[in-house]
């Protein structure tokens, strides 16, 4: 039984494979925002995109489940998840520049 008092799940996902220039961070986004999930994807220098994702943990491991095909350009080799602290301070979903 669920109940809207559930609290929140958060999770650090780290992708690797040809996730840059792809739109990687823009389709991690739109996706998040439909899911209601709140947080942050960003680039990083050895070619991967991280990502903090927060919400529902049904809505978190649906964005986990997505993310292993990301945009059509993409070629993703592997996503990663661990377990975070959630963060009652996170609002909305970004791109981190």
């Amino acid at each position: 039984m669920s109940d809207n008092t559930s609290p929140d799940v958060a999770h650090h996902l780290r992708i690797t494979g040809r996730v840059q220039g792809v739109s990687y961070r823009a389709w991690t986004q739109d996706r998040a925002r439909s899911l209601g999930l709140s947080g942050w994807v960003q680039n990083e220098a050895d070619g991967s995109v991280t990502a903090l994702v927060q919400g529902p943990e049904e809505a978190v491991a649906a964005l986990i489940r997505a993310a292993q095909d990301g945009p059509t350009a993409a070629r993703v080799s592997a996503v990663n998840s661990t377990e975070a602290a959630p963060d009652d301070t996170l609002i909305g979903f970004g791109i981190r520049r």
